[in-house]
C-alpha cells in the first residue's frame, strides 16, 4: 500500500505513522516552574542528538507543562523509564492543571539536581541534567510553523544507579528499558544483542582512494 501523507488516507482504523517510526525512547522530562512548582511528563519524541557534546531533545506537541518550564528556567531532567517505573510513568501522564505535582501523583521522590534547579525522579536507574541550548518550532514544507516545539538541551550530569552496571557497562538485562511504539503499546528492550561494525577490506579503501 502506499498513501500520501498530503491527504492520510491509509484506509487503517488507526494511523500508522508512530507505529511505523519505533521503538522511540521515552523521555520522562522533570522541571520546575518559576513559581516553585515540579512537573513530571514523558514524551515520546525524544532522543539523543550528539555525543559530543551530549544533546538531547525532546519535543511537545503543543505548548506543555515542561516546554514551558524548561524554556523559562532553562534546565530539565531526563529519566530513564525502566520496565519497573512504567505504571508510574503511565500516571505522571495525565492531563493536569498547570502546577499539580506529578511526583506525588505517582508516589516517587522528587531529587534536586546536582548541577541543575530541576526535579529527577530519585528511584530511576539514571538521569541527565540537562542545560536548555535551543527551542526549535519545525516548520512545514510550506514554511507554516507545526504544533510542536523542540527542546534542545546539553546534558551536563549524569546519575547511574550502580546495581545495573556489569562489567564496566550498564546491563540492559538488568535496567530493562522501556520504549513507546505505536498506538497504545510499548516494548521492553531486555532482549539485547550485540553487532560488531564491519571492518572495510584494504583493496576497497585502496580503490576508494584512487
Amino acid at each position: 500500500m502506499f498513501y500520501p501523507t498530503e491527504t492520510n488516507r491509509h484506509g487503517l482504523s488507526h494511523d500508522p505513522f508512530k507505529a511505523i517510526v519505533a521503538p522511540r525512547p521515552i523521555g520522562w522530562i522533570g522541571t520546575k516552574g518559576r513559581d516553585g512548582s515540579l512537573n513530571l511528563g514523558p514524551y515520546s519524541f525524544f532522543n539523543a542528538v550528539s555525543d559530543r557534546p551530549k544533546l538531547v531533545m525532546f519535543s511537545s506537541s503543543g505548548r506543555k507543562h515542561s516546554q514551558r518550564n524548561a524554556a523559562e528556567t532553562g534546565v530539565f531532567t531526563c529519566n530513564f523509564v525502566s520496565r519497573n517505573l512504567v505504571e508510574q510513568m503511565n500516571l505522571s501522564s495525565a492531563a493536569l492543571p498547570y502546577g499539580i505535582n506529578e511526583f506525588e501523583l505517582a508516589g516517587l521522590t522528587a531529587k534536586r539536581g546536582e548541577l541543575v534547579d530541576a526535579p529527577y525522579v530519585g528511584e530511576a536507574f539514571a538521569v541527565l541534567e540537562c542545560n536548555v541550548t535551543e527551542l526549535i518550532e519545525p516548520k512545514t514544507l510550506s514554511g507554516e510553523p507545526s504544533e510542536s516545539v523542540m527542546v534542545l538541551g546539553e546534558v551536563v550530569g549524569i546519575h547511574i544507579d550502580e546495581q545495573i552496571i556489569r562489567e564496566g557497562r550498564m546491563d540492559m538485562s538488568i535496567a530493562r528499558p522501556v520504549a513507546r511504539m505505536g498506538y497504545m503499546d510499548y516494548s521492553e528492550g531486555s532482549d539485547v544483542f550485540e553487532l560488531l561494525r564491519p571492518q572495510v577490506p584494504n583493496d576497497l579503501i585502496a580503490a576508494g582512494k584512487g
